[in-house]
């Protein structure tokens, strides 16, 4: 009666915990972690993390912290030694490979950040050490990895890296028992199939009706879905930061000015900066960064004058090549930082071209960068100047 009794209720946990998988995104996983860490800080209840961990000045000291634990030295995905990002809000050290992957789920999934090249937030930094470390992260998200499942290497295809990733994160297949699952069928051999396995689900996990819609998937959904898996395949050769610094003499879109923003694209990843309110001559002052998929695409800038009650209006774009930056970044990829700056090339701007000055890419303190004023296109007039820095593999 016991043995009956134990085995319910480990049912009942398993169900709860699969529930909450459809109830609870990722941002509010994110919050909810933040939370339980500043909890667990007034408390000496962590076993991973004892009352010491807050007492570290600030959060670089304490990120440094946590990247010396044993687990958080090898990437969480595929065990590559010295892992440089990490795959908020799960709490993943993670490698530049994956942290690819990560990026192409998009950030209401997986936000990535750089241990060196960002600058993290004491809630960034909560929400890492509230997971556990790796090892925790992959105790939960690894908990019923099948025996038969081939975890992915260091080595690896971009495609297996991907498959991984996107059944640990997004879909989660490994957190609960498949027993106590109800994974969902892109492919089905028979309706009368599906029907019984829908009917089969509400029972075993007491849903019923209200998610009984959550599995009629059309035929448009699954192209969707195939598509989101080639871009997640995609293989990324490195990183580029984007100082997106002013613009000049802009178009008038509204009555006597404009509330101008930048969106970029580069591949399938797309972002853009903040607003500026009523002026043709904005400073954003804003880095974003992208990673750069193989073969590489033009990085394209969009200028657009925010509207409230209609859609927003266009004032101009331009494409930039980067390509010229991927090879001195590889080549001083594996050298010393020398301080100073090195001239590598030197485009000159021409009447008819995009480049509005002569633009040089130089090596400054081991760092390939490139300043350009660029002519935007498809508009009267107007001017931006960015700053690009090639980042390569190994950072």
């Amino acid at each position: 009666m016991q043995q009956v009794k134990t085995k319910e209720a480990e049912e009942g946990r398993m169900e709860e915990n699969n529930l909450l998988h459809f109830l609870d995104s990722p941002n509010a996983h994110y919050r909810r972690k933040c939370e339980e860490y500043g909890s667990r800080s007034r408390h000496d209840g962590d076993a991973h993390f004892d009352a010491s961990d807050m007492d570290l000045a600030n959060a670089s000291e304490r990120l440094e912290h946590l990247l010396k634990q044993p687990a958080n030295k090898f990437c969480a995905d595929c065990g590559t030694p010295d892992p440089k990002w990490a795959a908020l809000p799960f709490g993943a050290l993670i490698c530049i490979k994956c942290s690819g992957t990560h990026r192409s789920l998009g950030v209401h999934i997986s936000k990535v950040i750089s241990v060196n090249l960002d600058e993290w937030t004491d809630e960034e930094v909560n929400c890492l050490a509230g997971s556990g470390g790796n090892a925790r992260v992959n105790t939960r998200y690894e908990a019923f990895l099948p025996d038969n499942y081939k975890k992915p290497r260091h080595d690896c295809t971009t495609e297996e890296r991907s498959n991984f990733i996107r059944k640990k994160y997004e879909l989660q297949q490994f957190v609960t028992d498949p027993q106590f699952s109800c994974p969902l069928r892109v492919n089905t051999k028979h309706p009368a199939d599906k029907h019984q396995q829908q009917q089969n689900c509400s029972v075993r996990h007491g849903f019923g009706h209200p998610f009984r819609n959550s599995w009629r998937r059309k035929d448009t959904d699954h192209k969707g879905l195939k598509k989101m898996t080639d871009v997640g395949m995609v293989e990324f050769v490195g990183l580029i930061k984007v100082d997106i610094r002013r613009g000049t003499n802009l178009a008038v879109r509204d009555v006597m000015s404009s509330d101008p923003y930048v969106m970029l694209n580069l591949g399938h990843q797309s972002m853009k900066t903040r607003v500026i309110k009523n002026t043709l001559n904005p400073v954003w002052n804003e880095r974003l960064m992208l990673s750069i998929p193989h073969p590489v695409p033009p990085l394209k800038l969009q200028v657009f004058d925010k509207d409230t009650f209609s859609s927003d209006d266009r004032m101009g774009d331009v494409e930039v090549d980067i390509q010229p930056l991927i090879a001195p970044a590889r080549e001083h990829e594996s050298s010393a930082a020398v301080a100073g700056s090195v001239e590598v090339t030197k485009l000159l701007a021409v009447d008819d071209g995009t480049l509005a000055r002569d633009s040089v890419i130089s090596v400054v303190d081991g760092k390939v960068k490139q300043e350009i004023s660029l002519r935007l296109q498809n508009v009267e007039h107007g001017e931006l100047e960015i700053e690009l820095e090639c980042v390569p593999l190994s950072q």
